[in-house]
């Protein structure tokens, strides 16, 4: 489909005519003066003239003087708690005490809170994190019901990013800065000498009819020049990369390297990175009962594999060192999420560098890795690289 344009005015529209079809908007928004994904009522709740500074175990939000709405890089959470909660209770059980025989339990499922919802300007790494909690918790072996009926009926309007933080790669990994696949509109906000604007193209028919809808038209071959230039530039201005060439091999070829016992000295296993990763999907299950046994709930709960608790079996936990946690959280990420879903199980937002307390760069560990690996296989006496069955040590 060709390229449409409207003006910032049409921003609001745009926000009209999705709310009139039903949904509730999550998009963009400041809250305790960092910008986050919130519920959107009108334009004025989105970050205009916010940006921010990010670095490793560094966020800073900034005042821009250009008036952009989307003049930012990720926003410190994505909207994976949209479709997949902290906190989400899967039943509850009460004592039937009708009659003159003892009690009986009843367990009712919980309600899912599902009603249609549109993101509005969602950025192509959470994008393509969405298109990957997709496959693995609707499309494999057994479908996650809560998480099937909250994703059905999304209607995406997502935004390409212009502003890459120092700690973004997206680039790298193939997720952005431009959306790829997965929404209905992608729009590129332009701000230059022709003013100020957004450049939108549509990939659902639904799309097509918000533009009609808001009167947008047809866009120019400067204004599509103006949209490629701003992709072009947030290329040039990625503050990481991530080389991605047989990260199977390095990773399960250097289950034994040193390293891990130096990046273990700097990690706190405190489980930010899990936590503010846009793709990481483990949980917990938690029961709780009143005082009186009458009740019960349980619930599924955020994990995180930096937790010992986590990968713990009859007898004790599996993975008791920080070293190990570290390097279970790293191959599984970048090397066994490849055969297990197909894809690198990290979008480059660079999350997990900014909120890291110790500032640790998953870039970097990889390229030092790759270093050390460089050097082990130079030495005549070097063992072969490891296979995947290799085992390691806790």
């Amino acid at each position: 489909m060709s390229d449409r344009t409207f003006p910032t005015a049409g921003l609001e529209e745009l926000l009209r005519a999705i709310q009139r079809r039903g949904y509730a908007v999550i998009g963009p928004t400041m809250r305790d003066d960092v910008v986050t994904y919130g519920l959107i009522s009108s334009v004025d709740d989105l970050p205009q003239g916010r940006g921010d500074d990010q670095g490793p175990a560094r966020y800073r939000s900034t005042t821009r003087d250009d008036g952009a709405y989307f003049g930012y890089a990720a926003p410190v959470q994505s909207v994976k708690s949209v479709f997949f909660p902290a906190d989400e209770l899967l039943w509850r059980s009460r004592l039937s005490r009708g009659g003159n025989g003892p009690p009986t339990p009843v367990v009712e499922p919980a309600d899912i809170e599902a009603g249609p919802v549109a993101l509005l300007g969602i950025r192509s790494c959470d994008l393509a994190a969405i298109g990957q909690h997709d496959h693995i918790l609707t499309q494999r072996f057994a479908t996650d019901v809560h998480y099937a009926a909250r994703r059905r009926d999304t209607l995406v309007v997502a935004v390409a990013c212009s502003h890459p933080a120092g700690t973004c790669f997206c680039a790298s990994v193939g997720t952005g800065p431009s959306p790829k696949e997965g929404y209905d509109l992608a729009l590129t906000e332009v701000i230059d000498e022709g003013g100020h604007r957004f450049v939108a193209t549509a990939a659902t028919q639904q799309g097509t009819d918000l533009l009609d809808e808001i009167g947008a038209t047809d866009a120019t071959a400067a204004d599509t020049e103006a949209a490629r230039l701003v992709e072009t530039r947030a290329v040039a201005a990625m503050g990481r990369q991530l080389e991605t060439d047989d990260l199977v091999g390095l990773l399960y070829g250097m289950a034994e390297s040193k390293h891990w016992e130096d990046v273990a000295s700097r990690c706190l296993a405190c489980s930010n990175c899990t936590l503010v990763c846009p793709t990481c999907f483990c949980t917990t299950v938690t029961d709780v009962s009143d005082l009186a046994g009458e009740h019960a709930e349980r619930h599924r709960l955020w994990d995180s594999c930096f937790t010992q608790d986590y990968s713990y079996l009859h007898g004790g936990s599996v993975r008791v060192s920080t070293k190990s946690r570290y390097r279970q959280w790293l191959t599984h990420k970048l090397a066994a999420w490849q055969s297990q879903f197909g894809s690198v199980g990290c979008v480059g937002c660079g999350r997990c560098i900014t909120w890291c307390p110790a500032g640790i760069d998953l870039t970097e560990e990889v390229a030092a890795l790759r270093a050390d690996g460089a050097r082990r296989d130079g030495g005549a006496s070097d063992a072969p690289h490891a296979t995947p069955t290799t085992e390691v040590t806790p």
